[in-house]
């Protein structure tokens, strides 16, 4: 219904990722876990969010005025234009078209899969005072930045000494020339754009990366030396860890492994946990499952890693405790850099036709409602075999005005890809297995 979308509409849009046993406490190998920073409220701009993540995800917008795209003035007409976006590009090289190629192993039903690693070693998440917020504190050539973890991406990216103070300002930067471990990657470079206005792009370098104890002695570091827009402005971000599949990597001429890929064969399991909190941070743990986070039964699914995300089958909702059947069933990502769940356009208007003030906001670019109005709840599902499903007042994102609220499932415009977000993962105890390609889901404890 809404398969083009004027970037005009994105002026107010929500700012925008089986049981396994947990390891003996005795680990024989590594693992590991890192705080993470709560999302409380909204940190981006509504239109800037969902920008960005078109952008992420290499999706066309369409422009109501390319000289100005964030005017709100109406009646301009519409024109189509692309914005540019890296994050999608081609990978050339032969060892990055051998990343692509993907062999698909069962999920997991009751045991998670071994790694080869021989070293041991725990660490637990650290709040800020007063639990103000949690980091993520990540080391690299000795020197410690506070870098988001990014399961829709793949590049390990970080403000530098290179920026020019007005870039930098506020933020804690790498200095290359302050580390010994510090290698050039010859030519490499790297470029990501947003369809907010917001980029960053540099050079490329490999050091010793540090998280929680775990060590890559020769990880691949995006180098900024040009950052504009949010990432700015947002001074309590140093970078971003991608923690999806090298083969959306953006280095360029080849594409380079994520920390996670490095290190999966060095952890006591080859995976890592989300266990996001809405207001009182959370962690992320790699290499064991901490019994104590979840309960019940962790639901597993296989993954389809061959476009460089977390991917897997989603093709029935609920809603209100009613199931149906989607009629255009594209596969879902689980995404902890997106904050909405962006689902297809049959599945969005059967949601909200069920809301008796909802309303498609053309000015808005969504669906808004009544603040007052009682929600239904609204189940995805993870797989063939589990729905997850959120309570009603779980799922308004912001509130526009005094009297209307912005929902936190919306549309992906006919994109083809479905995006499970914060809106839906910081409910729910999250796996992302790497060895034995799945993705898990279970309820809090």
């Amino acid at each position: 219904m809404h398969c083009v979308i004027s970037l005009l509409a994105f002026a107010v849009m929500a700012s925008f990722a089986l049981a396994a046993p947990t390891p003996s406490k005795k680990l024989s190998k590594r693992s590991f876990s890192v705080p993470i920073k709560p999302r409380v409220g909204v940190t981006r701009t509504p239109a800037n969010e969902m920008a960005r993540t078109y952008g992420k995800f290499g999706w066309e917008i369409i422009v109501s005025d390319p000289e100005n795209p964030f005017d709100s003035t109406p009646g301009v007409t519409s024109s189509a234009t692309t914005l540019a976006t890296s994050t999608t590009a081609s990978i050339e090289g032969s060892d990055a078209a051998a990343a692509t190629t993907v062999t698909t192993t069962p999920a997991a039903t009751t045991t998670a899969a071994s790694s080869s690693g021989s070293e041991s070693g725990e660490v637990t998440a650290t709040p800020e005072a007063d639990e103000s917020e949690y980091l993520e504190s990540t080391s690299i050539g000795g020197q410690t930045l506070n870098l988001d973890f990014d399961t829709g991406s793949a590049d390990l990216w970080v403000f530098s000494s290179s920026l020019s103070s007005s870039e930098s300002s506020g933020h804690t930067i790498f200095d290359p020339t302050k580390s010994s471990s510090w290698s050039t990657y010859q030519d490499g470079t790297w470029e990501i754009s947003y369809g907010d206005g917001s980029s960053a792009s540099g050079t490329v370098g490999f050091d010793k990366v540090n998280i929680g104890g775990a060590t890559v002695t020769r990880q691949a570091i995006e180098i900024a030396t040009s950052v504009s827009g949010s990432f700015i402005e947002d001074t309590n971000n140093d970078g971003l860890v991608g923690l999806g599949f090298s083969n959306i990597n953006t280095i360029q001429p080849q594409a380079q492994k994520t920390f996670f890929e490095n290190i999966m064969d060095s952890l006591a399991l080859p995976l890592f946990t989300a266990n996001l909190e809405e207001s009182s941070g959370g962690s992320y743990t790699f290499g064991a499952i901490d019994e104590s986070e979840y309960s019940g039964t962790i639901h597993y699914t296989d993954v389809d890693k061959s476009d460089g995300f977390w991917q897997f089958s989603s093709e029935t909702y609920t809603i209100g405790g009613t199931q149906s059947q989607c009629s255009t069933c594209s596969p879902a990502i689980a995404d902890t850099g997106t904050s909405l769940l962006l689902l297809d356009e049959d599945v969005v208007e059967a949601y909200y036709s069920q809301v008796s003030s909802a309303e498609y906001n053309s000015q808005q670019g969504g669906y808004v409602y009544d603040c007052s109005a009682t929600l239904p709840s609204f189940g995805v599902a993870i797989g063939s075999g589990y729905t997850a499903t959120l309570n009603g007042s779980d799922i308004s994102f912001a509130q526009i005005d005094s009297e209307t609220c912005f929902g936190g499932i919306q549309g992906n415009s006919g994109q083809g890809l479905q995006i499970v977000g914060d809106m839906l993962l910081k409910h729910f105890f999250a796996v992302f297995d790497g060895g034995n390609e799945s993705f898990g889901i279970a309820e809090k404890a």
